[in-house]
């Protein structure tokens, strides 16, 4: 049977599942209903189109979600971009650029790597793909961010003094392992900090 709306959470619920699964957020309605599965005791996840882990609170403020729900409810944010990794056939190591050494504080000897082209990536430099990641636990402070109705940049500031990896300094830090490279990086991960 397929429900929508107030039916199907109604349904839902009353199984008493542990863990849900809510598609992806796009309305105020189908927020409500994870907010009040979450509120009710049950592990919520969902998707949420926002460029970062921050801009998450910030989108269901937007929706009309109370801040008091979204500071109650939400326990972790976490958000990914893929990035193309270096064919490990025909990976090379090269000097890069000055004003790329600066951007990524490294010394002068620094050796950054990419792929040449080969047989095995179709001459592309790439093979396979690897997450960035911005994970985003939601503290006592943050909270009451939250609940000050702060932005997502102020929200950004004191979950990363919290500890909180950006999306920017986890896609550099696969460039500096040799994982992909600072061009892919910059076109996968697009968020200004």
């Amino acid at each position: 049977m397929f429900m929508n709306g107030r039916s199907a959470e109604v349904g839902i619920l009353r199984q008493d599942p542990n863990v849900i699964m809510v598609g992806e957020i796009r309305d105020v309605e189908t927020a409500e209903i994870a907010i009040h599965a979450a509120l009710t005791g049950h592990l919520v996840f969902s998707t949420l189109h926002t460029n970062d882990a921050p801009g998450a609170i910030a989108r269901l403020i937007d929706m009309g979600i109370q801040p008091f729900l979204i500071s109650s409810s939400v326990i972790g944010v976490v958000a990914q971009r893929l990035v193309r990794t270096i064919c490990p056939d025909c990976k090379e190591a090269y000097e890069p650029p000055e004003e790329v050494l600066r951007e990524l504080s490294l010394e002068p000897e620094a050796r950054l790597y990419r792929g040449r082209g080969c047989q095995y990536c179709y001459q592309s430099g790439f093979r396979g793909r690897s997450g960035v990641f911005e994970i985003m636990k939601v503290s006592d402070e943050l909270r009451r961010l939250v609940l000050g109705k702060e932005s997502a940049g102020v929200i950004r500031e004191a979950a990363v003094k919290e500890g909180m990896t950006s999306l920017k300094r986890a896609g550099l830090e696969k460039v500096l392992d040799g994982i992909s490279t600072i061009d892919e990086v910059r076109r996968a991960v697009y968020v200004e900090e």
